[in-house]
């Protein structure tokens, strides 16, 4: 049987607690996810953004969308009878149930009321409850990458249904989006990377069930893609999003400064047209609309961005890692939660009628929401997050006791970078790409803190029998 830290038995399973134990830890699990879900309840409706209306879409409309997954889409509707409550609702429950597996994990759970005070924590500093309580693939992002060191590093402290179910929610969250898989993805290379070099870093049969389950995820992703077009096929869009991200930093402009005119690009003919800004020109109903969108403009963007970075690869470099480098400190809360997101209300209206009513008498649809005083907190915190991760590391080094954290730190500022990059140098630098990361480095260096007041406590407050507080 697997140890504890303090040299007891690991507590996979609670089959010894007690019925009052049990429904303690209970009423502590509800009250987190009332705290969650707070911002929505005072909405008086899921929270909504920009890219709402596309996922929800992906369950009504037969064909695929770039970067929006028909998985998630089908998860978002099948809540609309009930206005949208019971998506959040398990977004929620599934935040909830894995800072509750990390408190056990790094044997913070003795007092079931950490739970909610941790929970409480973040809702008030990270942009955690904002997008658990929001119809979005976003809170997926950061609980599947703590959900994924859980598995691979601190399995033995979990049982065999709560690894089963880690590995369902890792699966849904790379199927849910590009970027998220992605991450995943690479945070397993970077491990077997390093388990190359030094095996006993690094669980092998961790890292082997982290890739079950990520590849769980392409699976599902194919079989919800399938589901619509009848064939095997990736959600599209990459290339697209890579033009984008060329077109802001000024180098789809110059490839066709230096290739027009040619009969093979309709874009010069429209030069003068385009904007640098990518959102602008890929939703701002311009010249793309008028030229076919992806699907017109596909093969012919998919063309400059294989000639550019040919062309210019020094100017991609360089252009890379400005947007990386973008990408980490952008991390404020609320972007596209607005009250002006047309096309999602139009996709409501359109195809789940019944909810309008709701949506339309909430908070966010009058205009009662607004996030420049919530980014005064967030944002310094998150930076601070940041900033305060090599120290974690550091302290897991010259302390063997926080060994265990500092390898949560190491996975978090693992994941910070290659998000980053994901999201900055392959698309383009937004808040909304950091914030959904950037609250689980608050979370590690929450549950530091946590660990170093419990082993500052006086030895007989420390030994407090758990479930009693």
């Amino acid at each position: 049987m697997a140890q504890d830290r303090a040299g007891g038995p690991a507590r996979a399973g609670e089959t010894s607690m007690l019925p009052s134990q049990r429904a303690l830890g209970a009423g502590c699990f509800v009250l987190a996810l009332a705290i969650l879900l707070a911002p929505a309840l005072w909405n008086g409706f899921p929270l909504l953004q920009w890219d709402s209306g596309g996922y929800i879409a992906r369950a009504f409309e037969p064909y695929l969308v770039p970067s929006r997954s028909v998985v998630y889409g089908y998860f978002a509707a099948a809540g609309w009878p009930l206005n949208y409550w019971p998506v959040v609702l398990v977004q929620a429950a599934a935040t909830a149930f894995v800072i509750g597996l990390a408190l056990r994990a790094f044997d913070l759970d003795a007092r079931p009321l950490l739970l909610p005070a941790i929970v409480l924590a973040l809702s008030i500093v990270t942009t955690l409850p904002l997008i658990a309580g929001a119809i979005l693939t976003d809170i997926f992002a950061g609980i599947s990458v703590v959900g994924l060191h859980l598995l691979v590093f601190e399995a033995d402290r979990l049982d065999t249904l709560e690894r089963f179910l880690l590995t369902l929610l890792i699966a849904f969250a790379a199927a849910s989006h590009s970027a998220t898989l992605t991450v995943l993805a690479g945070l397993l290379a970077l491990g077997l990377a390093v388990w190359l070099l030094a095996r006993a870093a690094v669980p092998g049969a961790g890292l082997a069930r982290g890739a079950v389950a990520v590849a769980f995820g392409v699976a599902l992703l194919l079989a919800g893609n399938h589901a619509v077009t009848r064939r095997l096929t990736w959600t599209p869009g990459g290339t697209g999003i890579l033009f984008g991200r060329m077109l802001q930093a000024g180098i789809v402009h110059r490839y066709l400064a230096d290739h027009c005119p040619d009969p093979g690009l309709r874009l010069c003919a429209h030069r003068d047209e385009i904007p640098q800004n990518a959102d602008e020109f890929l939703w701002g109903q311009g010249v793309f609309d008028r030229l076919g969108r992806f699907e017109g403009l596909g093969d012919e963007m998919a063309t400059i961005v294989r000639g550019a970075l040919l062309d210019y690869p020094l100017l991609q470099i360089k252009a890379a890692a400005e947007a990386t480098a973008a990408q980490l400190v952008k991390v404020a809360s609320g972007e596209g939660v607005l009250n002006s997101i047309w096309h999602t209300y139009a996709i409501i209206e359109r195809d789940t009628p019944r909810a309008l009513p709701a949506m339309r008498a909430a908070r966010q649809q009058r205009g009662e929401i607004g996030f420049e005083t919530i980014n005064r907190l967030h944002v310094p915190v998150a930076l601070l997050s940041i900033a305060l991760l090599p120290g974690l590391i550091w302290l897991g080094v010259a302390r063997p006791a926080y060994g265990d954290l500092a390898a949560l730190g190491t996975t978090v500022a693992a994941t910070l970078l290659l998000n980053a990059f994901v999201c900055g140098a392959l698309a383009n630098p937004h808040d909304r790409y950091g914030a959904r990361m950037v609250w689980v480095a608050s979370f590690a260096i929450l549950l530091a803190s946590c660990r170093w007041v419990r082993q500052r406590a006086p030895q007989g407050a420390a030994a407090v029998p758990h479930g009693t507080g």
